[in-house]
């Protein structure tokens, strides 16, 4: 299963973004939408759309993290990134920093996409993140 991870858009992204994650198995946005028409689309690419809400975001049917699980791996999605991983998690996926990250730390892996408008130190980004036979087996950071 190969997911498209991003975050903190902001109200826009690039416009060759859409046509970057076509093929998802998923998308995943760790929230900082704005404006909810920008999600429109993502969604018209046909893959699920799973979407937290961030500090900007207004949204109240958005969860603030949610809790997934794929192929046997659980993961917890939430925008700004929590003091500990809830219990029995593989992996956290956040955003809000606007900096990528991955690392790992009491056994947890910590991941954010970056930012794709306003990134801090680098240029904008989203990631890959790929589970296979109940592992994550891949996070492959995209700078735009």
């Amino acid at each position: 299963m190969r997911i498209a991870v991003i975050s903190d858009t902001h109200d826009r992204y690039p416009p060759t973004l859409p046509a970057r994650l076509r093929g998802a198995d998923e998308i995943w946005h760790l929230g900082d939408v704005c404006d909810p028409a920008v999600l429109g689309e993502f969604a018209q690419l046909g893959s699920p759309l799973h979407v937290v809400q961030g500090n900007c975001d207004e949204e109240s049917a958005w969860p603030l993290a949610l809790e997934l699980e794929r192929e046997g791996v659980k993961f917890h999605l939430t925008h700004i990134p929590p003091s500990t991983a809830p219990a029995g998690v593989a992996a956290v996926l956040h955003g809000h920093t606007h900096v990528p990250r991955d690392e790992m730390s009491g056994g947890v892996r910590w991941l954010n996409p970056g930012c794709i408008t306003r990134p801090r130190g680098g240029p904008p980004s989203f990631a890959w993140l790929t589970v296979e036979r109940g592992q994550l087996t891949s996070w492959e950071l995209v700078r735009i």
